[in-house]
């Protein structure tokens, strides 16, 4: 028997906890005080309580309302809403101590034992104590109701439990009914009957423990009582209606026995105590089945999950959730057959007809209390190979019975049982067995006779069936094919801890399950994709389409071949898939039993068609099923499908979005007219000119009355009648600036001089008229300012006048010839689909020339009214004679055999012409870009910034290294990418070139290329390192720490070629952390400038630690030179010796020498410190770099996550200070800059 944990919390001890019976959450009272609420399915903590003054000891969920309550030290009862997150009320009354609390499974009642030697029970709606049940004589360890019967049972310090009656206490509370007189006065003195009533009685005093009772509790089902004490033992009680008498104890406990509890499902107890084990004993032989210890916390309180195979038990240090043994059954599907094994019975269960059968039976393989783990078909031979976990492994071959009838045989033939960790079917006669303990394989025959053996490849954890003659040998690391003819490794991939490898029918692919990851591969193992999963994998299987389901602790998903996976639908337990057919999916569930249930297969059934492009069957889908939801949207933008995404979409929003995206403008212009909105406008006249449909541009600019823009739309198109007719709108506006940038390109030089005249530029409306030949408006502007030529002195140049460019020939359609490509197969079927066969007319745009107002002009910019817009005449549809060149001769055609097969033809000829007819221009495919291709190759930081890729760079480092603050590294960030690439201008209007620069250009292609590397590792140790050292030398402290943190950061972005340049990177970033470390200490000491005794111990406290930093040989000299001088001055002489005796150590130069040896000969003379310090040089030790405290050897200690420096582990979480990037404790993989 083994305990598997579930979950595990660290916490102050628990001295209480309980299950809620649906959710997976557990609750735990703490002795500090405090409840916690744990949800042990995912690990976390939901909330805490914080209102009990003192330890809580008992803690209990409602079993149908959102309640919980808890009873602790201060005498207080508590009643919680978990939905709320509040205290709903308090119940006070007891005096001493509470030690549990309990809710009834029925009435709204809420027992509890207190050290006060009273049990209560309350109304926790009426809020009321209604009964004090009075007789123990110490403290009540505990007090609980009977799961079915008017029963109570209370354990106590006074060496007793207690069995109450309170069947009268039900029927005073049961609903009202006639009184007699009697009976209301003997209501009028109901309180007197709180101490001596006869609402609650004992009913049986077990006497038998030699100490105090801990815990006692009733079986779910049987007459039975569970007790533990202070005397070791665990007693079981048996009861009937006269008596109650002791069974039997149950020996082994080293020390007081907490808890004690019946298994709800076996015939086990399961108790726990302060000799930090967890016993499981026999029911039947009150014998130890098994023992779990734990080193060094004593466990306090044992429960079990009301309706799931979980028990949690509470210690010194948290609690711990587990149970014993796996639910998991060992099975096997064939065909249309699964066979599994339930309570130790092989059964066989037909998928089809859902008939369920026991062929036999396998009891004595192992202990009854171990399941077995797996299960081997062979078909050919009609056989079976049952493992068991009992003993280290063990395995049986059965042939199975060819009579179903009668009774379950169960084979006596123990030659075919042994030893082996796994044993699978890998051929008609033979079976390999894995014997763990010696890593070795053995092949046998049906007769269990050894034929072959062999060793294992490396350290192999587990074997699985690999197809006729091969073996899938899982290892720590990774997964292993081994062929066993040849007895070598085929191949080999690199998947972490495999507990399940699931073949297709076909065996072309494998499922590799590990606790939360899936691996798919094909038969040579080759990875074709993986999938993560935050909650446990708990098994899985393959669709007849390839698409492997799988589900988890709470989802039945899938996942496709190419990676993508999704939600089929949500479990509330647990369940084992054997098989799926269609829209059933065959489980085993929890409890063993074999049946199935419904999914809806549309959604992967979709994404696989889409995949594999059967547009056919995509189609299909879209018209038979409701398949809709922003997620399916989402997949189908990600994947470059917008134009099926458009066919879902209702939101007009979302539709002219997704119409933008897939250039589609006929439906993102219908849909603009719906929004009406200006933004959806302006996003409408870019994608419109981007594809030069000048029509709708047109019609988008006068929507937004963008005026500007339109009259430049007009200059370009050559539309001089419209740009006319803008100027006279300008006029109207009283828009001078419009007015005259539309004279400009008309070249109206009329209009310019009119317009310099209306706006009071008099000098300019002459210079104009003058420079380009109107000799008559000139000399109405002169006369009219009062001025003669001989006081206009003009400039002497000659220039050519610009003009406007005229068009050459004016196109009747604007828009841009477009390639006639056909469409996509999906907007053909749709636009079939719709009927749309005239397409949204093209907008063609005129003016009324009557317009003597803006207000006029007004309705064509900014209303609904669409009647200024033409329609295009469409393009007339064939006739089908017509196409078909057929025409109407009378009855000439008689005497021809022309009916008999012209329906093809017809039908072939219509095709073609509707594919015609849903011609129209599709842009391009995008190639990928060399960036994008970079982002691909590599998995190094640097290079997805070359790439521009900021995002995926920085979750890069934060994962390698655990960089939380990128401000510092923004520079590099721009650097990278501009160093990356070359930008070359090209012609007038166009835009600049841009060439990425490869790292080495002379090997590489375009498919394999990176780019070129920024930060050279070799010129950083040349360079920087040893600009750092000279600042450091001259005593240049602040210029130094910029130099190494700098070129900290730069080791960031640095790419080495080989292990040992990675090696060096890792030797560098030591270096930089102790010069970094060093001077933060020195530059700390330096600002320490007080005269108080703290202050100038705290000083010299810094050189010291200061002299430990691992700096280069004459650095740490400057260091210990002045420590030492420092301690000397402060008369800390054994101090200012050790520090001397180090600087001889080092060879210094003679003066320095000469120096240390005249402080050291001083300071042997008196070997004392006035000052004591918080140093201790034989202890090694690191400085923490905030507080600049040591943290001795074997002291916890928090270390930043890419630096390595160390911390105090409280600083946990805080930014690194030496680095400024990084987080202190981050989990990180480690940096990578090996390419």
């Amino acid at each position: 028997m083994q305990m598997l944990t579930k979950f595990e919390s660290k916490s102050n001890r628990v001295k209480g906890i309980a299950f809620h019976p649906k959710r997976p959450w557990i609750l735990a009272s703490l002795h500090n005080g405090c409840l916690q609420l744990w949800d042990y399915r995912m690990g976390t903590l939901l909330e805490r309580f914080d209102e009990h003054d003192g330890p809580v000891r008992g803690i209990a969920f409602h079993p149908t309302q959102p309640l919980f309550v808890s009873g602790g030290d201060d005498y207080k009862i508590k009643v919680w809403n978990y939905k709320t997150r509040r205290c709903l009320f308090t119940l006070n009354g007891h005096l001493d101590y509470v030690r549990t609390v309990y809710f009834h499974h029925e009435y709204p009642w809420i027992i509890s034992a207190s050290d006060d030697q009273t049990i209560r029970i309350w109304n926790w709606q009426s809020r009321n104590c209604i009964a004090i049940l009075t007789g123990h004589n110490h403290y009540v360890m505990s007090a609980q109701f009977h799961p079915k019967n008017d029963l109570v049972v209370s354990a106590s310090m006074d060496q007793t439990v207690r069995v109450w009656d309170i069947s009268g206490l039900r029927k005073k509370n049961q609903a009202p009914t006639p009184m007699a007189f009697e009976d209301s006065f003997s209501r009028q003195n109901s309180q007197a009957d709180l101490f001596g009533s006869t609402d609650v009685m004992v009913k049986y005093v077990l006497e038998g423990h030699d100490h105090g009772v801990n815990w006692a509790t009733f079986h779910p089902t049987l007459p039975l009582i569970v007790s533990a004490g202070d005397d070791r033992q665990v007693k079981l009680w048996r009861m009937n209606d006269s008596k109650a008498w002791e069974v039997d104890s149950c020996r082994g406990h080293f020390n007081n026995v907490s808890s004690a509890i019946f298994h709800p499902r076996q015939e086990l107890i399961l108790s726990d105590g302060e000799d930090k084990s967890i016993r499981v004993w026999d029911m039947t032989k009150r014998t130890a089945v098994a023992t779990f210890k734990r080193d060094h916390d004593r466990f306090w309180v044992l429960t079990a999950h009301p309706e799931l195979n979980l028990f949690a038990a509470g210690h010194d240090s948290g609690l711990i959730v587990f149970k014993l043994e796996r639910e998991r059954p060992a099975y096997q599907t064939h065909q249309n057959q699964l066979y599994y094994i339930k309570d130790k019975i092989l059964h066989v269960h037909d998928l089809a007809s859902t008939a369920d059968q026991e062929i036999l039976s396998v009891r004595k393989l192992g202990s009854q209390y171990v399941q077995p783990r797996t299960l081997s078909y062979n078909p050919a031979e009609r056989a079976v190979l049952v493992t068991s976990p009992h003993d280290g492994g063990i395995y049986e071959l059965y042939p199975l019975p060819r009579n179903l009838t009668g009774n379950l045989k169960e084979p006596a033939d123990e030659a075919k049982r042994g030893n082996g960790h796994s044993a699978v079917f890998i051929a008609r006669n033979r079976f390999a067995v894995f014997d763990k303990i010696n890593q070795q394989i053995q092949i046998r025959d049906l007769a269990n006779a050894v034929t072959k053996s062999f060793k294992t490849p490396g350290m192999v954890t587990d074997m699985f069936y690999a197809g006729t003659g091969n073996l899938l040998l899982a290892t720590a690391t990774s997964v292993i094919l081994f062929d066993i003819q040849q007895r070598r490794v085929v191949t080999e991939l690199a998947v972490a801890a495999v507990k399940y490898a699931i073949w297709s029918a076909d065996l072309n692919t494998v499922a590799l399950l590990s606790k939360h990851t899936i691996t798919l591969a094909d038969k040579n193992l080759k990875q074709t994709c993986q999938i993560h999963e935050t909650i446990r994998i708990k098994s899985g299987t393959w669709d007849d389409s390839g698409v492997f389901i799988y589900c988890t602790l709470n989802h039945i998903k899938y996942a496709l071949p190419q990676g993508d996976n999704g939600i089929i639908r949500t479990l509330e337990q647990p369940v084992y898939l054997t098989a799926v057919k269609g829209k059933v999916l065959y489980i085993l569930d929890r409890e063993g039993k074999a049946r199935s249930i419904t999914i809806d297969p549309t959604e992967f059934r979709f994404k696989l068609a889409l995949i594999n492009r059967q547009y056919e069957e995509v189609l299909h889908i879209i018209r038979s099923s409701n398949l809709v939801g922003q997620s399916i949207i989402a997949y189908l933008q990600k994947k470059g499908y917008p134009e099926i995404a458009l066919h879902f979409v209702r939101d007009e929003r979302t539709r002219f979005e997704l119409a933008l995206e897939c250039g589609n403008l006929d439906v993102a212009l219908e849909t603009a007219k719906i929004i009406d909105k200006p933004d959806c406008w302006t996003k409408l006249s870019t994608e419109a000119l981007r594809q030069g449909n000048y029509k709708i541009v047109e019609m988008s600019y006068q929507r937004t009355k963008n005026y500007d823009r339109l009259s430049f739309l007009y200059l370009t198109s050559g539309n001089e009648t419209n740009l006319r007719q803008m100027m006279k709108i300008a006029e109207l506006r009283n828009d001078s600036m419009s007015r005259f940038q539309n004279a400009l390109y008309l070249g109206d030089i009329e209009e310019r001089v009119r317009l310099l005249q209306d706006v009071g530029q008099l000098p300019l409306a002459y210079l104009t008229a003058k420079t380009h030949g109107l000799t008559e408006q000139a000399n109405a502007i002169l006369a009219a300012a009062g001025k003669t030529e001989d006081e206009i002195e003009l400039p002497s140049m000659s220039a050519d006048l610009p003009t406007p460019i005229k068009p050459v020939v004016k196109l009747e359609d604007p828009n841009w010839p477009l390639l006639t490509v056909s469409k996509s197969f999906f907007e053909g079927a749709f636009t079939s689909e719709r009927n749309t066969s005239n397409p949204i007319a093209a907008p063609t745009f005129s003016y009324d020339a009557q317009i003597d107002n803006i207000e006029e002009a007004g309705g064509d910019w900014g209303a609904d009214d669409d009647d200024v817009i033409s329609g295009t005449k469409a393009k007339a549809s064939y006739d089908d004679d017509d196409l078909l060149g057929n025409h109407d001769n009378g009855d000439e055609a008689g005497g021809w055999d022309v009916d008999d097969d012209i329906k093809v033809d017809i039908d072939a000829e219509i095709g073609q012409a509707a594919a015609q007819a849903t011609a129209e221009f599709v842009a391009p495919t995008a190639g990928t870009s060399e960036s994008a291709i970079w982002v691909q190759n590599s998995p190094l930081a640097v290079d997805h910034i070359a790439a521009g890729s900021f995002e995926t760079a920085m979750q890069i480092l934060n994962r390698q290294v655990g960089i939380v603050q990128f401000e510092p590294l923004k520079p590099y960030f721009l650097s990278i990418f501009q160093a990356s690439r070359v930008y070359v201008a090209s012609t007038a209007s166009n835009p600049t070139l841009t060439f990425s620069l490869r790292r080495n250009p002379e090997e590489s292609t375009q498919r394999n290329s990176l780019p070129a590397v920024v930060y050279n590792f070799q010129n950083i140790v040349s360079t920087q390192l040893q600009l750092g050292y000279r600042l450091f030398t001259s005593g240049r402290l602040a210029a130094s720490a910029t130099q190494f943190k700098t070129l900290l950061h730069s080791i960031l972005f640095t790419v080495v070629s080989n292990k040992t340049e990675s090696e060096e990177v890792t030797q560098l970033i030591n270096i930089c952390r102790e010069y970094l470390t060093g001077l933060a200490i020195e530059q700390q000491r330096r600002a320490t400038t007080g005269t108080e005794p703290e202050s100038v111990k705290h000083a010299l406290e810094l050189a010291a630690y200061f002299t430990h930093c691992q700096l280069q040989a004459s650095h740490l000299q400057l260091a210990l030179r002045q420590a030492t001088k420092q301690a000397f001055k402060l008369k800390n002489f054994s101090t200012a010796s050790q520090f001397a005796r180090r600087l001889l150590e080092l060879a210094p130069p003679r003066s320095v020498a000469d120096e240390a040896r005249q402080i050291q000969a001083v300071c042997e003379r008196s070997l004392r410190d006035e000052i004591e310090l918080n140093y201790d040089q034989y202890n090694p030790f690191v400085v923490c770099s905030i507080t600049f405290e040591p943290i001795y050897k074997g002291s916890p200690k928090a270390s930043c996550s890419f630096c390595q420096a160390s911390y105090k582990p409280e600083l946990e979480g805080k930014l690194c200070t030496v680095c400024e990037v990084a987080q202190i404790g981050a989990s990180a993989t480690g940096l990578r800059v090996l390419a």
